[in-house]
């Protein structure tokens, strides 16, 4: 195992002491082995803690910790929201899914991704700690990680580590290959006429998922296909448009994440905006979004009805087909849509020049 580690031990180090600024998830992807394969590489047992046991119960505990930050990422956007874990559910079933419902902590969780568990301590300036618990998938991704706060109790902290310590052994992943994008069907074998029918008698935007798997559709294949009138494509960066709009309006928002075993949701008003270079930023005190603008690929408004009236969306995907981030007016189920949200988008899709060449 030495004669294995050590080189990439080695290599960590020149690569940290050559480009600082790199994090975790560039240094893997520098050495060729997942995050949580290089968490472990050093520091085991110490700054670098293996966690075993149910993590469900786990998460039900972090409560204990007090305030606290969530993160959760995809390779093109990062959403931190910070507040306090209460009110988890988790549910009976293959896909063994679970939520947190609460106005700052907003999670859906789908446990099967959920293998490994660390706790990590990192310094920071003035010999301060930063202490966090980072979860990773069956390849070593990333599905969330929870960071302290000023605010946060770091002795529960400690004792939770402590309760959930596992055997001190390196993580070793064989199979680090990305899983692969649903092949998209020929449009000729998809019953277009049955689905646009399906999405104009929607009753509830969570059915959506039910509908793309009922006629085997990828998602932006349906966006695609979708019936007149309810699918706008408008500019890769007409998000940058929207956001300050919402915060010159001062509308709430909802802002969707999506990493492979967890969806983070913000709900309120956004306020600070800025640029760091190709990335566009939400820089609020409880809420920070990171979106990399340069891999925005394609851009839509869509429309759902539902029993509350329309509902509108911006969804925002990559070259691949894969969901960046997206974003509705915040609304709770019950309600009609916020008008002002509605006004946003439909303004931004009845311009000409937002339209697809």
């Amino acid at each position: 195992m030495e004669a294995t580690i050590n080189p990439l031990q080695i290599r960590l180090a020149e690569l940290k002491a050559a480009e600082p600024k790199l994090r975790n998830r560039q240094l893997a992807e520098r050495l060729g082995v997942s995050e949580a394969e290089l968490l472990t590489l050093g520091e085991l047992g110490d700054k670098v803690i293996r966690l075993t046991g149910d993590w469900k119960q786990l998460l039900i505990d972090v409560k204990e910790l007090g305030y606290v930050m969530a993160l959760t990422r995809n390779e093109d956007c990062v959403h931190e929201r910070k507040g306090i874990y209460d009110n988890l559910t988790f549910y009976d079933g293959p896909h063994n899914m679970g939520v947190a419902v609460n106005p700052d902590i907003d999670l859906r969780l789908f446990m099967n991704e959920w293998v490994y568990g660390l706790a990590v301590i990192m310094s920071r300036p003035n010999d301060k700690e930063l202490y966090s618990l980072q979860f990773f998938n069956a390849k070593g991704e990333a599905v969330h990680k929870i960071f302290s706060t000023p605010r946060t109790d770091v002795v529960a902290y400690r004792e939770l580590v402590e309760r959930y310590r596992d055997e001190q052994v390196a993580i070793k992943i064989k199979d680090r290959s990305p899983k692969p994008l649903p092949e998209e069907k020929p449009d000729a074998e998809i019953d277009v006429a049955g689905f646009q029918q399906d999405w104009r008698d929607l009753k509830d935007t969570h059915h959506f998922f039910g509908m793309l798997r009922k006629y085997g559709l990828t998602r932006t294949q349906a966006l695609r296909l979708a019936p007149e009138g309810m699918v706008t494509q408008v500019n890769e960066l007409a998000v940058t448009d929207v956001l300050e709009s919402a915060v010159k309006a001062k509308v709430s928002i909802m802002c969707f994440v999506h990493s492979p075993g967890c969806i983070q949701i913000h709900s309120g008003e956004v306020r600070r905006l800025m640029w760091h270079g190709s990335w566009f930023n939400v820089m609020d005190p409880a809420f920070n979004l990171h979106l990399d603008t340069k891999s925005i690929d394609s851009c839509y408004v869509v429309r759902k009805p539902t029993e509350d009236g329309q509902v509108t969306s911006l969804e925002l995907f990559d070259a691949e087909g894969r969901m960046i981030v997206y974003f509705f007016g915040a609304r709770k189920p019950g309600k009609p849509e916020l008008t002002d949200w509605r006004k946003i988008l439909e303004t931004l899709a009845a311009q000409p020049q937002s339209q697809p060449a």
